[in-house]
């Protein structure tokens, strides 16, 4: 079943398409305040890594509203650069956001079976790893809500180019929206900069996306926003699953 398959009817490729046209030259902030109107505060979440695309929503959001939902996973690998960065968002806005865990049973059965890295001896244990640590949280959180933000870019990933600014997650039943899906890496950190919004520590040492400590490294001038991630791994496979589709 899927997450909130009780709770909300599919949209149709249809209403889809006539949303995003709609919102084609919407303003993302324009278009949270139309989407939070429509779910209330209690039915719809940004999911939040931290990065630089989820702290410029962060900002966006709590300027419209600030008691809107806001949460995060923790995958019991980050860097202590990113627990510090839930510390301060949270003192910067004068928040609590939420933090979901993994259920500790799969991630101690995965360990005993596979070791503590033994995500780097292929992409399915990869994959499962990520399972167990982001998307067993992620399901329990989306069952709360019917639509879910992100902070995902079209230029972000060749696992990207195809992001509308809303879809229907079909994997997880609900509506996704991608307020930030046309704007351009320089824009976020132009906005990040003027807004003055707090940001992760390791950006200024290279680190362009940052996910579990020993799945990223810094990125080369040149690279992809994403190439520190996964960095072993073929670009076609540098997800997680979190984004998944049918």
């Amino acid at each position: 079943m899927k997450q909130n398959e009780s709770c909300i009817s599919p949209l149709s490729p249809e209403a889809i398409a006539g949303l995003n046209s709609e919102l084609a030259q919407s303003t993302p902030e324009e278009i949270l305040r139309f989407f939070l109107g429509k779910y209330g505060l209690k039915r719809i979440a940004l999911a939040s890594s931290l990065g630089l695309e989820d702290q410029v929503l962060t900002d966006m959001l709590l300027k419209i509203n600030h008691s809107a939902r806001i949460f995060t996973l923790d995958t019991g690998r980050l860097f202590p650069e990113t627990y510090s960065l839930i510390d301060r968002t949270n003192m910067y806005y004068g928040i609590r956001m939420e933090v979901y865990f993994p259920d500790s049973k799969p991630v101690e059965e995965y360990v005993g079976k596979h070791g503590v890295n033994g995500f780097y001896g292929s992409v399915e244990l990869r994959r499962e790893c990520c399972r167990v640590r982001k998307l067993e949280p992620l399901g329990r959180a989306l069952a709360t809500v019917d639509a879910w933000i992100c902070g995902l870019r079209r230029e972000q990933s060749v696992t990207r180019t195809g992001v509308e600014t809303v879809e229907w997650d079909a994997v997880n039943g609900l509506v996704k929206l991608n307020p930030l899906a046309a704007w351009s890496e320089a824009e976020v950190e132009s906005y990040v900069r003027i807004n003055r919004v707090p940001v992760n520590a390791l950006h200024i040492e290279g680190f362009r996306s940052i996910g579990c400590q020993p799945c990223t490294r810094a990125t080369d001038a040149g690279e992809n926003v994403r190439a520190g991630r996964w960095w072993w791994e073929n670009p076609e496979h540098k997800e997680c699953g979190l984004h998944r589709r049918p």
